[in-house]
């Protein structure tokens, strides 16, 4: 009982409790149908004044109406397509997967009636109309979720959450959202087996989370904290029976359940529930490393690189013009590294060491900041002027690009590794050589240097394992705040 007393939260108004959960989902579920709402008007609105320039002709007054009317259809198919849920809201790509599919829809129901009723519908104004409700219904919501992760940032619009698992795991769990805050999960109290959470031997926090109880007390403990989700790890102790009935006594409460399977880094796109002998079993499909979509993959890499390397040409000159002016030395600097496979190959870079930074190294190991294989120092003596720079803003591996062209990097991958990391690899690891390195990757918008060994590894190894070009976008576009906030770079 004092284990529960010592996380029972002592104001009534509790941030991140159900009350607290409830009032805030539903603002934002009003704001993103008041977002929808004027997306969807802007874009009747706009393709009205493209299509029919004359306002006042008589044959334009169904276009109004229709205009006028767009907003509230926008919003019933939004509906319809389950788009205000309010476990989308924040974290996923599911939200704006639904959005999508709601403005696909919509266009092909408008374009089916019209030839099935011979209705006369202006082709201009459909093609304007509806794409620009999409494109401003997902803009809506991307501005809504970015202010939500801001205020997640300070602590606000979290949830509480009951961690139950083995130590290790909860751990994890723990550093992982205290890290990625804008996930909106507060971790306030765990639940770990018997043997350690009960008894004069007993476990009292993890990672400064207090230890409320073993499994069997979840529910008085979930009780106690006020939390709204219960978060369970893999562990075998909780088994099909077990966990059956603990979302039996979180059903009483409308507390949320969230379990994580074994297969950790394994993404939904992979897997599927396949019922066999009355058995849900989960399905788990090989990730796709060779074929037709390494090979648009390569396409895409090679075209982009190209594109961007056009455009930001007298950019680079200018660069290179500066790590010249600024130090001796050449402006691009040369470096071995490990590609797909483990073949080796020199990636390029501008320079922003000292020509001699090589032959210093090994007097400044003793200073190393980071833990593992990786060498790195916050404030490195060997970097430059200008090269500090360059690395706030990652400006220094644009010559990158061209290791794209010859086939050496990708766009987005693991990160490359010297040969000698690479020696003191083990076997998991090494599973990150099965893809090619990447200019940019989860470990860049993730923290860069400021992650550990273990957790950059982590990170290398979930892309490898769940590769998709989608994921590649979704990380090009997460690299540019990544690259403006410029935390972890030195």
């Amino acid at each position: 009982m004092a284990a529960v007393d010592k996380v029972r939260p002592k104001a009534r108004a509790v941030e991140g409790s159900r009350e607290q959960v409830a009032a805030w989902t539903s603002d934002y579920a009003r704001q993103a149908l008041c977002a929808d709402f004027a997306a969807a008007l802007i874009a009747g609105l706009f393709a009205f004044g493209i299509r029919f320039p004359s306002v006042g002709s008589p044959w334009n007054a169904p276009y109004i109406a229709l205009s006028l009317a767009l907003p509230f259809l926008w919003i019933g198919v939004l509906g319809l397509a389950r788009a205000y849920e309010q476990r989308l809201f924040g974290v996923g790509p599911e939200e704006f997967r639904r959005i999508l599919q709601a403005g696909f829809t919509l266009t092909a129901t408008v374009a089916i009636l019209a030839y099935a009723t011979k209705i006369e519908v202006a082709r201009g104004y459909v093609i304007a109309a509806l794409p620009l409700a999409t494109t401003f219904g997902l803009y809506g919501r991307y501005q809504l979720r970015k202010r939500l992760h801001r205020g997640r940032s300070t602590g606000r619009y979290m949830r509480r959450v009951v961690a139950v698992g083995h130590r290790a795991a909860v751990a994890d769990l723990i550093r992982q959202l205290r890290r990625e805050r804008y996930h909106g999960m507060d971790i306030v109290a765990a639940c770990l087996p018997r043997m350690l959470a009960i008894g004069d031997d007993a476990v009292a926090e993890v990672e400064g989370v207090p230890v409320a109880g073993d499994f069997a007390g979840v529910g008085g403990v979930v009780e106690a904290t006020r939390a709204c989700t219960v978060a369970v790890l893999a562990c075998p102790e909780l088994d099909g029976v077990a966990l059956r009935r603990l979302a039996w006594r979180l059903e009483k409460d409308d507390v949320d359940l969230v379990v994580a399977p074994a297969l950790m880094e394994v993404a939904g796109p992979r897997t599927s529930i396949r019922p066999v002998a009355g058995l849900p079993l989960l399905h788990v499909e090989h990730p796709e490393l060779s074929g037709g979509r390494r090979i648009v993959k390569s396409v895409f890499d090679r075209a982009g690189a190209g594109l961007v390397l056009i455009v930001l040409a007298p950019m680079l000159a200018a660069i290179a013009i500066a790590v010249r002016a600024g130090s001796n030395g050449p402006a691009l600097f040369r470096q071995v590294r490990v590609g797909r496979d483990g073949r080796e190959f020199t990636v390029l870079k501008f320079r922003t060491m000292v020509a001699d930074a090589e032959e210093r190294k090994a007097g400044l190991t003793r200073y190393n900041d980071h833990d593992g294989v990786l060498f790195k120092i916050r404030d490195d003596p060997r970097v430059t002027r200008a090269g500090a720079w360059l690395r706030r803003y990652s400006l220094d591996e644009l010559p990158q690009l061209i290791n794209v062209l010859r086939g050496d990097m990708s766009l987005v991958g693991p990160r490359p590794p010297l040969p000698e990391e690479v020696v003191q690899y083990g076997d998991d690891v090494r599973r990150r050589l099965v893809v090619r390195p990447g200019m940019t990757g989860l470990w860049q918008v993730s923290g860069r240097a400021d992650l550990s060994w273990e957790e950059s590894v982590r990170l290398d190894l979930r892309y490898v394992e769940n590769w998709s070009l989608t994921l590649d976008l979704q990380i090009l576009w997460k690299t540019w705040s990544a690259v403006a906030r410029g935390s972890g770079a030195y």
